[in-house]
């Protein structure tokens, strides 16, 4: 489960509610990064559920100066010692179990973060390294440093470039994809109203129809065929839906357990397809 920072509205959408419920119901992957500003919320929703947490984080982005907005990336040795001391102590814990580099960097070589992270695997403050946002070679070379357990990348109906090369090395290397943004940041949830005509056109009829015969939303077919990419492609594959409420969690973890056959599996490729 994704955990952005959001305003809370209400009981249902209150953020250390919705991490309770996805434990209760037997999730345990929790996903944040500093960059989301809201790692002492999640460390305080999971204090006294340290132990049934698969707990991941990222680092590497920097926010630049409310004038220009955006990013930039830090990956330095130096950086990747500070940045994991920060989170580390905002999350209220001794280890993190899974450690990202949040975006891959022009200027630092994938090495020296890599080996950077390395160094906190040696001294217990990390478990398990991962990697967002890069690309196939930086995968193999990150991977020639140290193991590489998860690839973090969007993956979904409207966003399938992980299949043009990333796929292949992540399979190569034996990692674990991590798909995030499954429903296309939400637009499949109500993909009739989206702007984007390609969702709007034929992808919408497609997802459509194949929900009205499973009694579901949009966003839970589609939610639905990221799930299947595992049987699609035989590397393992962990979609990480955004989740801001309890009434959305339930939903998402209904997707889960909804089987699309193979001819509907085809038509949602088919519509989803680059012209």
């Amino acid at each position: 489960m994704r955990l952005r920072d959001e305003a809370v509205d209400d009981t249902d959408r209150d953020p250390v509610a919705v991490i309770h419920a996805a434990l209760d119901a037997g999730i345990t992957m929790i996903d944040t990064a500093d960059a989301y500003q809201n790692e002492e919320m999640v460390g305080r929703a999971i204090r006294g559920r340290r132990q049934e947490v698969l707990l991941a984080s990222k680092f590497g982005l920097v926010a630049r100066d409310e004038m220009t907005g955006g990013f930039d990336v830090r990956a330095d040795r130096a950086y990747v010692h500070q940045a994991s001391e920060a989170s580390l102590r905002r999350l209220g814990t001794e280890v993190i179990d899974l450690y990202y580099l949040h975006h891959r960097s022009d200027t630092v070589p994938i090495e020296e973060t890599v080996g950077a992270m390395a160094e906190l695997v040696a001294q217990g403050k990390v478990r398990a390294l991962g990697l967002s946002n890069v690309t196939a070679a930086d995968l193999r070379r990150a991977h020639a440093v140290h193991p590489i357990a998860a690839l973090q990348q969007e993956w979904s109906l409207v966003q399938r470039d992980i299949e043009r090369q990333l796929l292949s090395a992540a399979s190569d290397v034996g990692v674990v994809i991590v798909a995030h943004s499954p429903t296309g940041h939400g637009q499949l949830h109500h993909a009739r109203r989206t702007a984007d005509p390609k969702v709007a056109g034929r992808l919408s009829v497609a997802l459509d129809e194949i929900a009205r015969a499973h009694d579901a939303s949009t966003g839970q077919v589609a939610l639905a065929w990221v799930h299947h990419r595992q049987s699609a492609h035989g590397t393992p594959v962990v979609p990480l839906p955004g989740t801001t409420s309890t009434t959305h969690l339930r939903q998402n973890i209904s997707a889960a357990a909804l089987t699309l056959s193979s001819d509907e599996l085809r038509k949602l490729d088919v519509a989803s397809a680059a012209p």
